[in-house]
């Protein structure tokens, strides 16, 4: 394979070189939504137009870069178009709930993902997978990845991804079966904090900061009832950028449970801008590591205060939420788990317990390799300058573990 990945690599990048821009036709909004055969609706097609502005005003794409938009643009809206046609043909869809989801947050690289895939082994829990935001469809109970071709298919496209973008599965080790964010799902409807992971769009994500999520967590809902089809399940959802979308959750699940994983900050902020800039890679041709170090530093800087804000939120009640600390969620994962249950009054059947048991010894530490502690100075960072910003947060939240 690593033979392959050396070619697809040579190749795109011969490609960049000497095809056209416009090869592929222009990345224009109407062009492509003419492509599609989708009708999006106006906050869709404001997403998609301030999406792609910012794209041509701000980043440079490889050929790889402009080959993936295209396609993701198209799987989008045909996405989108499939789900608000299925709600349309069977109105019941939209009249089945989604009670009291829990909602997995805090900062990145601090174990959110390592939870989300221990809470998706009980059977009780429907989590989002990877291939069902690709190619969404309910799951079913006797669902076998390596028998569906639409598990194998997303397979291999993390694969060829992984190969491209080199340090990818070793910062982020996932399956077409794993539990996926709700950037992804938000993606359809192009008002997602995801673009921004992949691609250099500054006035896309200063106009979404602005337009807020509501709209957003609107098709959200209608994603998840949709994978439903029908039959309400308990949702466990994750993504750190949850973070500055809360207003929106609540707003459309007033009933939110949440669960806030917290490390020091400084321990992942090195991660954090290594895995932006790794997943940058294939698809930009110039990349400046120092803005990415500036990004992600003064994001997250906002991200720890704005979870010192939760804390102080009167509409979360206390038994609607709770801490879990990265060193207790690690070294003791299943008590963690215990908790998080008996906080929310759900109960933890044994054949769940033996499940997750049974991923913590196939997959420790939740699949990460260990290694050496990445370094802030490449993104010319400076712990000395960090600390005192996230001083609050440490203090409230990085002494011990309970909460």
């Amino acid at each position: 394979m690593d033979v392959l990945y050396r070619a697809l690599r040579l190749g795109f990048g011969a490609a960049d070189a000497v095809v056209p821009e416009d090869w592929l036709g222009r990345l224009e909004p109407e062009a492509l939504i003419a492509a599609s055969g989708a009708e999006p609706g106006p906050d869709a097609r404001e997403g998609l137009e301030r999406f792609l502005a910012s794209i041509r005003a701000e980043s440079e794409l490889s050929f790889f870069g402009r080959v993936s938009l295209r396609w993701d643009v198209l799987r989008l809206l045909r996405n989108a178009q499939m789900v608000e046609a299925a709600h349309r043909a069977n109105p019941a869809l939209g009249r089945a709930p989604v009670r009291q989801p829990v909602f997995i947050l805090g900062l990145p690289r601090s174990g959110t993902t390592f939870l989300h895939e221990l809470l998706a082994q009980d059977v009780d829990n429907l989590v989002p997978r990877n291939w069902q935001t690709i190619y969404p469809g309910p799951r079913p109970v006797d669902f076998d990845p390596a028998r569906d071709k639409r598990a194998r298919a997303v397979d291999w496209q993390l694969r060829m991804f992984a190969g491209l973008a080199r340090g990818f599965s070793e910062l982020h080790p996932i399956t077409a079966d794993s539990p996926q964010e709700c950037t992804e799902i938000t993606a359809h409807v192009f008002q997602s904090l995801r673009f921004d992971a992949t691609h250099r769009v500054p006035s896309y994500f200063r106009w979404l900061e602005a337009h807020g999520h509501l709209q957003a967590f609107d098709f959200h809902k209608k994603f998840l009832q949709y994978l439903q089809n029908g039959a309400p399940g308990r949702w466990v959802l994750k993504c750190p950028d949850h973070t500055f979308t809360l207003d929106a959750i609540l707003r459309v699940y007033p009933d939110a449970r949440f669960v806030v994983v917290h490390r020091d900050p400084i321990a992942v902020l090195a991660s954090v801008a290594r895995l932006t800039w790794i997943l940058r890679k294939p698809f930009l041709r110039k990349i400046d590591l120092a803005e990415i170090g500036a990004q992600v530093s003064e994001r997250w800087i906002e991200g720890a205060n704005r979870l010192l804000d939760f804390d102080r939120r009167a509409d979360v009640p206390a038994e609607r939420k709770i801490h879990v600390h990265y060193d207790e969620l690690t070294h003791a994962p299943l008590a963690a788990v215990e908790r998080i249950y008996a906080r929310f009054g759900l109960p933890l059947r044994k054949e769940a317990t033996v499940a997750m048991a049974r991923q913590l010894a196939a997959k420790p530490r939740g699949g990460y390799v260990k290694h050496a502690p990445y370094s802030l100075e490449s993104f010319k960072l400076s712990p000395v300058a960090l600390k005192p910003r996230f001083a609050p947060y440490v203090s409230e939240h990085c002494g011990v573990g309970g909460g």
